[in-house]
């Protein structure tokens, strides 16, 4: 007959638990929840910092003028033919004026089949497109919102601009409501491509975080006037990282009366047409070879002359070859200086003719 071993654990672990409900009972007093606790005072906040201040009362006064933008396109269904709208982009604007005008990134309009904006009021009104000018990236969008609900933007001025000054974006980032960013003038002159392929000269850099979204909202400052439009960012990701870019408000103080108007810009000519930059150097002509003057022109009245023939010989026309001090070599440099010049101004050419260069004042005219 066997004799069953007792467990020395057994023992042990009884032990265990009868030290551990004594620990229970005579320490607990020292853990248990007091029942009189109260919060922690709540220190006094103070006033705000004055720049906070500042930019809670820029997005108070400004975010009724901006806008949120959506596009959509109509497609029609390949088998049963039917039209369905599909949304096609989202972005951002701001209030022009109390007859409506919404101004815009042409860029978050382009090719939409329709186009819609919401107020800071939550309603949403049809667009409809007056005005465009994809070489500067704007448009002017008209709804027919009553004057009660529109609160045109302060206008300020981008020429006295300074690297280092406070700035502040508002607009819709990713489809969001009014969102705030802030930073600083990081740049000034830049250059960038806008959507049709023309160089956007005099652009605002900041590090406000701009994003998708964004792009047609103010860039406002400190005292909150626009003084950009924001367009683009500078990201391989896509998102912000620093660098946004803004249409400076001069230009867009320019343009847009324009687009009001005339639906485009109107710009400056001289009322001639030109030699092709290949012609003139198969000529070994250095400057702009005048083919033909308009009848009537400013430049025709100024004495101006055209290429011409006669008894079977090509008689050569005036050659531009500088305007106000800035010397012209082909066509292009004649386009780029005069696209910084407005209709109205009067500009000095320099002209050669015959092997012989004289000056003469020009008033620039519309463009026919």
């Amino acid at each position: 007959m066997s004799l069953k071993k007792k467990s020395p654990l057994k023992p042990v672990i009884w032990f265990i638990l009868i030290a551990s409900l004594l620990w229970l009972v005579l320490f607990r007093p020292q853990f248990s929840l007091n029942q009189n606790a109260a919060p922690r005072a709540i220190t006094a906040r103070g006033t705000l910092a004055g720049d906070e201040q500042n930019g809670i009362e820029i997005f108070a006064s400004i975010s009724p003028s901006v806008v949120y933008i959506t596009s959509v396109e109509v497609h029609r269904n390949f088998f049963s033919l039917n039209a369905y709208e599909i949304p096609k982009g989202t972005g951002s604007g701001f209030v022009w004026d109390k007859d409506g005008r919404i101004v815009t990134n042409y860029h978050v309009i382009e090719d939409a089949s329709r186009v819609h904006v919401t107020l800071e009021d939550n309603t949403t009104w049809k667009a409809v497109l007056i005005g465009a000018s994809p070489e500067k990236d704007l448009a002017v969008l008209q709804i027919s919102a009553p004057a009660g609900q529109l609160y045109p933007i302060p206008v300020g001025e981008s020429h006295n601009l300074l690297v280092g000054q406070r700035v502040y974006a508002i607009g819709n980032p990713f489809g969001l409501d009014h969102t705030l960013t802030s930073g600083i003038v990081s740049a000034l002159g830049r250059e960038i491509t806008s959507v049709s392929g023309t160089p956007l000269r005099g652009v605002i850099q900041t590090d406000a975080a701009i994003n998708p979204g964004n792009s047609g909202g103010p860039l406002l400052d400190s005292a909150g006037r626009l003084i950009g439009v924001n367009t683009a960012i500078y990201s391989p990701a896509g998102v912000s990282a620093g660098i946004g870019f803004a249409v400076p408000v001069d230009q867009v103080n320019d343009v847009v009366p324009d687009l009001i108007k005339y639906g485009k810009i109107l710009k400056p000519s001289l009322g001639i047409s030109v030699a092709t930059p290949q012609l003139a150097r198969r000529l070994s002509i250095d400057g702009v070879l005048i083919i033909k003057v308009e009848k009537g022109s400013n430049v025709d009245k100024a004495g101006i002359i055209g290429t011409t023939q006669r008894r079977g010989q090509v008689i050569l026309g005036d050659i531009i070859i500088g305007v106000n001090g800035n010397e012209v070599h082909d066509s292009r440099d004649l386009a780029r200086i005069l696209n910084t010049f407005k209709i109205g101004d009067i500009i000095t050419l320099k002209i050669v003719r015959n092997k012989e260069k004289f000056q003469v004042d020009v008033v620039l005219e519309p463009l026919g």
